[in-house]
């Protein structure tokens, strides 16, 4: 008897946070990765550099599967690629600007050599056994995003990937509504959809509005604009340009990230920019305040970016002038307010004037809001539906949303990371969780930092470190060096050293009741009266580490 057709997904990330977006599509003869993307730590991850989702199902089944499908290039969708390819070898799929993006990370961690990068056109068609990938033009605030179309043995499936549905496309960015609508004619299956601004009531704000806003700025700036935004945002930047050369300012560039992918682009044809316009960043002194636009990296305060070295007076090449306009033209990500904030309130002191989102619509999410969302609905009339790309709050509204749509209530699914759905021809199946813990990567280790690793951190952060040192003499049971005491993090020695003396004793009368030989018996012993010590007199609780070295 031949195998029941199924399609199972099983969401690795993406799926109560914002960021680390990764699904695996499976069948009874292939396995398929959508996106694969990373998370930039929150506050609490002390050193952590980035969060990866757990390959471990991937791993195990890495015979099976056929190929990665990436929507668009920004990191929450391709970030995590480097240590995943560094343990399969697939095809990689995107627009020609995505794996040009995925192309330059690889590179960093010399693994370019060695993809295997298949750039794709709206016109095309991805095979992998019984998974058949399409893909359609979005409106993303990055070029050349695509959602998908698949083909599986239960029918037709919509992944959305990140979009908006823009009115008014500006130079033909726009959401191919009529496509969706073409592959959805036959019947779709199950739609999984964007849920970050389903919380934002009617449309986003339009390109042409934030254009016109910007060119509003720029026509009653009198010194020099300063505009930071994603390096990756070139629709964005081309507007900068066109409205710089229509103002008849010179446009400078720092940032690495920012250099780079002007050149990309500019080399495939997305950027159009006029050698007159276009100076060096050496150049800029050559010129009057009035004339000139510098584009800078550090919209998330960043802190060895461009702007937030300005803000510091600490770049090397460029300081802000009283009467600068700094535009921030990039929506605040939630954990970095605080690194933004600071970076403002310095440009402030140093006599800047600053503009940002909340101030005025200098910048439209690339997200659909709660109406674009609905049309999205209508266009694929999905039986069932899988919110998606957003916190837990996030994917009950837009549920919500589907219901309000005609989507059945049984039909409509919130899920996430590591609950895989199998999807039959007669129904649905919730099957085990999978692993889909997060994955911390601090420098080369990948995994290694775990919950105890970061509590120790917290605590060294919070009270910081006494580290006691004491050499005995094994023959005579006599101290030969010490006791020495060394703080890191704890108190001003040279303020506090009274304190410290008042320490060495305390070791010392530990040392005097502990018989010769118990070395653990005495670590342990004096860690606890210096810790009850310090509580006492300074309400503080350092981490204590003792070190007795018998010679």
């Amino acid at each position: 008897m031949a195998d029941k057709a199924s399609l199972t997904l099983s969401p690795l990330g993406g799926l109560g946070e914002i960021g680390m977006n990764c699904m695996l599509y499976e069948t009874g003869k292939a396995l398929a990765m959508v996106d694969c993307g990373l998370m930039f730590p929150d506050d609490a991850l002390y050193g952590v550099d980035v969060v990866i989702p757990c390959f471990d199902s991937v791993l195990e089944n890495k015979e099976k599967l056929k190929g990665i499908v990436l929507t668009h290039g920004h990191e929450d969708h391709i970030g995590a690629l480097p240590w995943l390819l560094q343990h399969v070898d697939v095809p990689v799929y995107g627009s020609e600007f995505t794996l040009g993006l995925v192309e330059n990370k690889l590179r960093e961690h010399n693994l370019d050599r060695y993809a295997d990068l298949r750039p794709v056109t709206a016109s095309d068609a991805v095979v992998m056994d019984d998974l058949k990938f399409h893909f359609f033009p979005v409106c993303h605030s990055i070029i050349e995003g695509y959602g998908l179309g698949i083909e599986t043995p239960v029918g037709r499936v919509v992944h959305t990937g990140d979009f908006k549905i823009d009115r008014n496309p500006l130079d033909g960015h726009a959401t191919d509504l009529k496509a969706f609508r073409r592959f959805s004619a036959p019947g779709v299956t199950l739609m999984l959809s964007d849920s970050t601004n389903v919380e934002r009531d009617g449309f986003s704000l339009t390109e042409r509005e934030i254009k016109s806003s910007l060119r509003e700025v720029f026509n009653k700036a009198r010194g020099r604009i300063l505009v930071s935004l994603f390096s990756s945002h070139i629709q964005r930047i081309q507007e900068v340009f066109d409205i710089a050369e229509a103002c008849n300012r010179k446009v400078a560039v720092s940032g690495r990230s920012l250099i780079r992918n002007i050149e990309f682009s500019r080399e495939m044809g997305h950027l159009r920019v006029p050698a007159s316009t276009y100076i060096s960043i050496d150049a800029v002194d050559d010129y009057p305040d009035e004339r000139i636009v510098m584009l800078v990296t550090g919209s998330q305060g960043e802190p060895l970016a461009a702007l937030s070295r300005m803000a510091s007076d600490e770049h090397r090449q460029l300081n802000v002038h009283e009467g600068d306009l700094v535009l921030l033209s990039s929506r605040f990500i939630p954990g970095n307010v605080k690194a933004i904030t600071k970076v403002i309130n310095n440009l402030y002191r140093l006599g800047a004037e600053v503009v940002y989102e909340k101030v005025k619509g200098i910048h439209a999410s690339g997200h659909a809001h709660s109406e674009e969302l609905r049309i999205m609905f209508e266009t694929v009339k999905p039986k069932y539906f899988i919110p998606v790309h957003g916190e837990y709050r996030h994917l009950v509204k837009h549920r919500r949303l589907a219901l309000e749509c005609g989507v059945a209530p049984e039909r409509a699914l919130v899920v996430e990371n590591g609950q895989p759905v199998t999807f039959l021809e007669d129904g649905i199946r919730m099957e085990h969780p999978i692993d889909a813990e997060r994955i911390l990567v601090d420098g080369k280790g990948v995994g290694d930092v775990g919950q105890t690793v970061l509590k120790e951190r917290q605590l060294l952060a919070g009270q910081g470190i006494m580290i006691v040192l004491l050499v005995v003499d094994e023959a005579s049971g006599e101290i030969s060096i010490g006791p020495d005491i060394v703080t890191k993090g704890f108190v001003f020695e040279q303020q506090y050293a009274h304190f410290i003396e008042d320490a060495k004793c305390i070791v010392l009368d530990v040392f005097e009741n502990i018989p010769p030989g118990e070395t653990k018996r005495l670590k342990e012993r004096i860690r606890s009266a210096l810790r009850r010590f310090f509580r006492k007199i300074l309400d503080r609780d350092p981490v204590v580490v003792p070190l007795v070295i018998t010679i």
